[in-house]
């Protein structure tokens, strides 16, 4: 399984270009990966062989026999695979699943112990590890970039990590999450962040949002794992207020997707 390293309670500020928001919000503690999870565990887990959709990781499958390729982020993995592999690993580590699956629709169980996605604010206050500024570091030694003129994605933790212990946070893939991007906008979009490998400097920053559908397969797109029950909040995010978000009253721009009511 992934190393989880431990993230102490505090808070952390969420910027919103887009909407021209910014807002604060206080953390429980949480657990978060060291590493985005890479192919060898996104392909094994516990006792057996699991690939969640066999068709998602070209890593695995294309790039088996190259040196270090088990070390290599997972890539091309859609939102809802990364929810099934959350699910499936838990089962595993004898944790009850953090997700509810119900013909397509997901619902996070906020008090369950599984593994899970990190929210926005979870994985913004990992990434900045105490900072304020847009990177931790300089680009060229915390990130794979454009910079680096590459045509993939690079083994994990091969560059240097945060103050809290994580790798890769910036550059190498975008990183799934638990939020959606604008639910008034774009639905059930979920939010990346992070930057890729394929990104200029301005794209691997802590306060960059991207975003696409639950199915949507991204070359450029991994994940990695939280851990923590949040209890009744969740860390950031609440169902109710993207409801709230997604139902607010009048003409909407052309093009708006509002998420559709429960």
């Amino acid at each position: 399984m992934p190393q989880l390293l431990e993230i102490a309670a505090g808070p952390v500020r969420l910027d919103d270009a887009r909407r021209g928001t910014t807002r604060s919000v206080d953390l429980q503690s949480y657990r978060i990966g060291a590493f985005p999870v890479t192919t060898a565990e996104y392909t094994v887990r516990a006792h057996g062989h699991f690939d969640g959709d066999s068709n998602s990781n070209s890593n695995s499958n294309s790039n088996r026999a190259l040196p270090d390729a088990d070390e290599l982020p997972v890539a091309g993995v859609r939102w809802i695979d990364a929810i099934t592999w959350c699910n499936a690993a838990s089962i595993a580590a004898g944790f009850e699943p953090a997700y509810a699956l119900d013909e397509g629709t997901v619902t996070w169980r906020l008090h369950a112990a599984g593994f899970r996605l990190p929210t926005e604010a979870e994985w913004v206050r990992a990434c900045r590890a105490g900072t304020d500024g847009a990177r931790y570091g300089e680009l060229d030694q915390i990130a794979w970039s454009a910079a680096d003129e590459i045509t993939g994605p690079q083994p994990v933790g091969r560059k240097n990590p945060n103050a809290f212990g994580l790798h890769d946070t910036l550059g190498n893939v975008w990183e799934w999450c638990w939020d959606r991007l604008d639910p008034a906008r774009y639905g059930d979009y979920r939010v990346l962040k992070g930057g890729g490998w394929a990104d200029p400097e301005w794209s691997c920053r802590a306060g960059v949002r991207r975003g696409d559908a639950p199915d949507a397969r991204l070359e450029d797109t991994g994940f990695r794992i939280a851990q923590g029950a949040p209890g009744p909040e969740g860390q950031g995010w609440s169902e109710a207020e993207d409801r709230r978000r997604a139902a607010t009253p009048g003409p909407r721009p052309v093009g708006w997707t509002p998420l559709a009511s429960a």
